[in-house]
């Protein structure tokens, strides 16, 4: 059975579509820790990062640093926080989170609620700050 991850990257359940190519997707999280946290996850459905393959995990943190640089120029944030957890779904995947200090990371902190607006807006602006980098 797909995971949910495979079925936004397959278009069957909507996504805020920040970033692609043939082996990455990078979308908005949409239970975000802070403004344009984003969730990039392999095309390849694999439970564990640490089960990836080593060339595709490489290019994944590579594809993940440009999805970061993006997030960066579009989202007003002193840095890029980067998460793995990998126990909500067994898909691999890196949370990027925009952060202006270390507590913005913290799991016990509310999520945002955010309306589709405002995903489309930010999703809009990293998505055009990937495509220009």
């Amino acid at each position: 059975m797909a995971t949910i991850f495979s079925s936004i990257i397959a278009g069957e359940i909507p996504s805020y579509r920040i970033a692609e190519n043939d082996s990455f997707y990078a979308f908005l999280d949409i239970n975000p820790m802070t403004k344009g946290h984003t969730l990039v996850v392999p095309k390849k459905e694999t439970d564990y990062l640490f089960d990836l393959d080593d060339t595709l995990l490489a290019d994944m943190m590579v594809f993940a640093k440009k999805v970061a640089k993006a997030i960066e120029t579009a989202v007003p944030c002193k840095r890029v926080g980067v998460m793995v957890i990998g126990l909500e779904v067994p898909h691999a995947h890196i949370h990027l989170i925009p952060v202006k200090k270390e507590g913005d990371m913290s799991l016990s902190n509310q999520r945002l609620s955010l309306s589709k607006e405002e995903f489309e807006e930010i999703a809009g602006k990293i998505g055009s700050a990937f495509k220009s980098s």
